[in-house]
């Protein structure tokens, strides 16, 4: 499901014109990015969780020479999924 078709279920399933429901997809997911950015951890109770981590800079290889490259330590985003959405995708 790509995000057009997201909205249109969103907006089929509460009623909200379809502009209604792409605007409030927007502001959620800028709402979240911003709040994660911040270091923020945002939960949804029922469907998961999204905060920050930390990657340590180690030594990786260039496939095609074997070279060994440095990777430098990096921010990314962690989402852990919620009981209900675990349950929900293993059919509990």
């Amino acid at each position: 499901m790509n995000k057009q078709e997201l909205v249109d279920a969103v907006a089929a399933k509460t009623g909200a014109s379809k502009a209604a429901a792409a605007e409030t997809l927007d502001a959620l997911i800028g709402t979240i990015t911003s709040a994660v950015t911040k270091g923020d951890t945002v939960q949804l109770i029922g469907f998961g969780s999204f905060s920050t981590g930390a990657r340590a800079a180690r030594v990786g290889r260039n496939p095609a020479t074997g070279a060994e490259i440095q990777i430098p330590a990096a921010k990314t985003v962690k989402f852990t999924a919620g009981k209900a959405f675990k349950d929900a995708v293993n059919g509990a």
